[in-house]
């Protein structure tokens, strides 16, 4: 019979898969940490960019959309589209999903950029449950 004291350790015993198998298992999780911040990365600008801001502004200051969907209106989920700018140009083409305590509709924000400028030529929300588009920017829907 061995005597215990003389059995290898488990790490003795199995280092031989154990390195690889936690070499693979460090890389996985440095890349979903990597992925992770590059999202949270661009969600932050998105987030923070002028078009972003300015469409809910103008969503929870419309009084048609205060009554339809009440009050606190917020954004509710991951914003699409793109944003692009580069100097003092650029361009937005965005859908935010907003709500408030009486219903869900999306944000459509469209402008573009000049001398640090925003200029929008549309902004309107569709609510989710009627498909009714109601127009931020003042003049008649179509």
């Amino acid at each position: 019979m061995e005597d215990q004291s003389s059995q290898k350790s488990w790490f003795a015993r199995n280092w031989g898969w154990v390195i690889p198998v936690g070499g693979c298992l460090t890389i996985i999780v440095l890349f979903f940490v990597f992925l992770g911040s590059v999202i949270f990365g661009v969600s932050e600008l998105m987030t923070g960019s002028d078009p972003y801001k300015e469409g809910i502004a103008k969503a929870q200051q419309d009084d048609y959309v205060i009554q339809i969907l009440g009050e606190p209106i917020e954004a509710d989920g991951i914003m699409r589209g793109e944003i692009s700018i580069k100097n003092s140009t650029g361009k937005a083409n965005i859908s935010i999903p907003i709500k408030g305590p009486k219903g869900e509709a999306r944000l459509y924000v469209v402008g573009d950029k000049y001398k640090d400028t925003w200029e929008y030529s549309e902004m309107y929300v569709i609510i989710e449950e009627t498909d009714e588009q109601i127009d931020l920017l003042g003049y008649e829907n179509d």
